[in-house]
């Protein structure tokens, strides 16, 4: 029997706790502050710098020119980061065309000079060395 009380919305939270990997209790504060450090090399035009910051993962697929030219072909546009705001983060062990690992899946929401409302979606895996690192990047 379904309790009255309980909204969609506690129940859903409820869901979302009980199926976070026991491991991210700690994760989600390790994963954020390397995204952060990740971001700014990012913000910086550190493209360079940052694809040697990456993921084993994310260095297979992609080679340091490749990732210059992808981030400074969507970053560019976007003009200097004006501010950036936690949303949340997702701890998981289970990402679309990614091997099963330890992955943290962190938004923010950005503001820049170009465009004043963007979510950027940040993906930091465990690496083999059992460090943090990202495997991927998006902005919406």
């Amino acid at each position: 029997m379904t309790n009255p009380t309980m909204s969609r919305r506690d129940l859903m939270g409820l869901l979302a706790v009980t199926a976070t990997p026991a491991w991210a209790a700690d994760a989600a504060g390790s994963a954020r502050k390397e995204a952060e450090a990740w971001l700014a090399l990012v913000d910086g035009e550190r493209y360079g710098e940052s694809w040697e910051r990456a993921a084993s993962f994310f260095k297979e697929r992609v080679t340091a020119e490749q990732w210059r030219q992808a981030a400074s072909g969507v970053r560019g546009p976007l003009g200097k980061l004006v501010s950036r705001e936690f949303l949340r983060a997702q701890p998981t062990d289970k990402l679309p065309g990614a091997p099963d690992g330890d992955y943290v899946v962190i938004q923010f929401r950005a503001s820049f000079q170009n465009k004043k409302d963007a979510v950027e979606t940040i993906t930091p895996m465990k690496d083999a060395d059992g460090a943090w690192r990202v495997s991927g990047y998006y902005v919406r």
